[in-house]
């Protein structure tokens, strides 16, 4: 007899049920829609005139190498035109992990911010938004989601431009799955975060000033100083990351001088707190 899966939580199934929601009504607002008619892209980089022909005919489905070529190009006349034809069939694509281009998923964030999705009509940028929170709470709720839950943050954060209402999702979400994504958010991005780094290389922010940067890792930063250590210690997260975000609350030599501050000068982890 083989293994089964085990079955989905009751909060696991219904944040399911609530993505299939939003990917159906993603497909019903989007349905029909197309590339402008002299919509151009470079044949000799990006694809062929009939793969072109292919984003200006409503209806159909891509070819998953199509449709990534389509959306992580992002030199289009508008951007947000041809993203508003792929954007049911790459959402799908996304909630799946991206299949053979989860390579590239550090760029879907800045595809969306390129696309301006904010300022569509609001019933569009309705779906985009429910799509998206929906998306976050699944992944929160599934303990094995297709893409980690850091990626999904850092996702969502970069195609809002803020990563407020993110966090604001994960405090409402009080689940031990939840909780076991931000004990392993904290453990992988334990260097940075103590160091007053961003946690991840962004394509969005890099246009902006160093006070925005700045500010959305503040506010990361002080989230997890304020709300995860009660949290992850109910949760039984180990000591390191328990000690982490301690250290979070603390500045500069009293964070560095800090009997649990885990790192040598040179950056190396040292004995004992690997």
């Amino acid at each position: 007899m083989t293994d089964q899966p085990p079955a989905p939580s009751e909060a696991e199934a219904a944040a399911r049920a609530r993505l299939d929601r939003a990917l159906a009504h993603l497909a019903v607002t989007f349905r029909g829609m197309t590339a402008p008619a002299d919509e151009g892209q470079c044949d000799c980089h990006w694809g062929s005139p009939e793969e072109l022909a292919l984003l200006k005919l409503p209806g159909t489905d891509l070819d998953p190498d199509l449709v990534h070529r389509t959306w992580s190009t992002t030199d289009w006349k508008d951007h947000g035109a041809v993203l508003r034809r792929v954007l049911p069939q790459f959402a799908r694509e996304l909630t799946d992990g991206l299949g053979a281009y989860a390579w590239d998923v550090t760029r879907v964030g800045n595809s969306f911010h390129c696309a301006e999705w904010q300022q569509w009509p609001a019933p569009q940028s309705a779906a985009v938004r429910e799509f998206l929170h929906a998306w976050w709470a699944h992944t929160l709720l599934t303990p094995d989601p297709a893409l980690p839950a850091r990626e999904v943050l850092r996702m969502c954060t970069e195609a809002s431009g803020t990563i407020g209402p993110w966090l604001a999702d994960w405090e409402s979400l009080r689940h031990p799955v939840a909780d076991q994504h931000l004990a392993d958010t904290v453990d992988h991005w334990e260097w940075e975060l103590l160091c007053y780094a961003l946690p991840w290389t962004t394509w969005v922010f890099v246009s902006e000033t160093d006070e925005e940067v700045e500010a959305v890792r503040t506010e990361l930063t002080a989230w997890l100083a304020s709300r995860a250590p009660a949290r992850l210690r109910a949760h039984g997260a180990p000591e390191e990351v328990l000690h982490t975000v301690r250290l979070l609350g603390l500045e500069d030599d009293d964070r560095w001088n800090d009997p649990h501050w885990p790192y040598a000068p040179d950056g190396t982890r040292l004995p004992g707190l690997e």
